[in-house]
């Protein structure tokens, strides 16, 4: 039997035992980070009136909208923020993470979505869509457009 195998095999399941990494999973992004690669570019200078992170006035009627409505309408596309902050690949989880730190940055209290806030989200995220999509489909259907 190979000695040298198993003792890596013994010194990697204690360090597993051991490490406060143990048992991690790839879990989703946390909300800081997804700021600093993506909603940087526009919270930190405030690129077509987006709310720049801090701005305790400005985050402050947004706030008031609320978690699930905030985090869905801004995922689908609001105002001039492009949808799922111009990331196709962005995911409800990850962008209601970053959102959420925007705002205890800016003087909110939220917490990162547990799963039945994500649950809601994804509910008003799709109930907006389909408001969105009928909309335009009748700007589709009137003839002088």
């Amino acid at each position: 039997m190979n000695t040298a195998l198993l003792k890596s095999a013994a010194l990697t399941a204690a360090w597993m035992t051991l490490s406060p990494w143990a048992g991690a999973q790839t879990a989703p992004a946390a909300g800081e980070k997804v700021y600093q690669q993506l909603c940087i570019a526009c919270h930190a200078t405030g690129v077509a009136n987006a709310p720049k992170v801090g701005d305790r006035q400005a985050w402050k009627p947004l706030i008031a909208e609320g978690q699930v409505t905030l985090t869905a309408h801004g995922w689908v596309g609001v105002r001039a923020m492009p949808a799922q902050g111009g990331d196709p690949k962005l995911g409800v989880e990850d962008f209601a993470r970053a959102l959420a730190w925007m705002v205890r940055s800016s003087g909110g209290t939220w917490s990162d979505p547990d799963p039945e806030t994500l649950k809601a989200i994804r509910k008003e995220a799709r109930e907006r869509l389909q408001k969105q999509s009928a909309a335009r489909r009748k700007l589709l259907d009137d003839p002088a457009r």
